[in-house]
């Protein structure tokens, strides 16, 4: 289609810039006016601003069609600038609208947003902190019974005596936890004219029994004793008792004489002649064989005898108690 033969047939072939041309001009096309652009009895399509209406609803007759750019529907009114709508609304004000609030995640049981499990922490540290101080005590209340039954076993362990009784000033001591023999004198051998009696209080062998009548030459108790753990040094105890003036009797050991005096002195300091007063306890060190070992008391020249004789034992090492 050229303008000059043809003209707009439709509007769709309306050229709106055809006044620009020489072709244009002379088969009539004007500039645009009120009317519209294009060639004369075109189809107008420009309107004032603000003269299209939209969401207005308009009833046309039968078979006429809306002009160009309208929709049929009413008008809304144009609020000055800067001035709000009467006519609008906020969205959340409408049934159905959006929520003025910010729910919270905590109330749908959402798992961010909820803080941390603070009671089961704070159960769980009191818990560990009960269990600390029940092992505490649990230990401690070990301890103490293990240091009542060691104590316990250590003073059993241990003779009571009425007077303690030291061969020498310079003897050396050594601990010592074997349990070795112990015999009462009334159990030994007896030789040279030694005898049991009971008269005199105060001995602790069975029924007061003890050995007496030692006072003469080559009276003797000897004593075969078995279980000795290890060749070494031992501790030879004697209780005994003596009135008055300090005695001694020779001690042997296997057959050989051991090499001081076994001393039996007024430790008790009883009164001459009181036996009953006089028991008392006193010790010496042989060395003896492991195995077997015989052990005898006997009265020899120069011994001094005037003792009644209760009871013996024996402790590994040099030992005072």
């Amino acid at each position: 289609m050229t303008p000059g033969n043809n003209g707009a047939s439709t509007p769709e072939d309306d050229d709106p810039f055809g006044y620009l041309y020489a072709d244009g001009q002379a088969n009539g096309a004007q500039p645009p006016s009120s009317s519209g652009y294009g060639y004369p009895n075109a189809v107008g399509r420009v309107r004032t601003v603000g003269e299209r209406q939209y969401g207005q609803q308009q009833t046309q007759p039968y078979g006429q069609q809306p002009s160009y750019g309208q929709h049929g529907a009413p008008p809304q009114q144009q609020a000055a600038y800067g001035r709000p709508n009467a006519h609008y609304a906020a969205p959340e004000t409408l049934p159905g609208g959006a929520p003025t609030t910010r729910q919270q995640a905590a109330s749908t049981g959402g798992g961010r947003g909820r803080g941390p499990n603070t009671k089961g922490l704070l159960i769980g540290a009191v818990a560990v902190v009960a269990a600390v101080v029940i092992g505490i005590a649990v230990a401690m209340a070990n301890g103490n019974t293990d240091d009542d039954k060691g104590g316990g076993n250590e003073a059993a362990s241990t003779p009571t005596t009425s007077a303690s009784a030291s061969p020498s000033e310079s003897s050396t001591s050594e601990a010592s936890d074997t349990k070795l023999p112990a015999i009462e004198a009334k159990a030994l051998r007896l030789d040279g004219g030694a005898a049991t009696s009971s008269d005199v209080e105060g001995a602790r062998a069975g029924g007061g029994v003890y050995v007496g009548n030692l006072n003469n030459v080559g009276a003797s108790v000897t004593w075969t004793v078995s279980g000795i753990p290890d060749d070494g040094a031992y501790t030879l105890f004697a209780r005994y008792s003596t009135p008055g003036e300090d005695q001694s009797m020779t001690l042997t050991v296997n057959g050989k004489v051991f090499g001081t005096k076994m001393p039996l002195k007024n430790y008790a300091k009883a009164a001459q002649g009181d036996f009953a007063q006089g028991w008392t306890t006193t010790y010496a060190y042989p060395s003896l064989t492991k195995g077997t070992n015989t052990i005898s008391l006997s009265c020899q020249d120069g011994d001094k005898c005037n003792v009644l004789l209760d009871q013996l034992w024996l402790k590994k090492g040099q030992v005072t108690q």
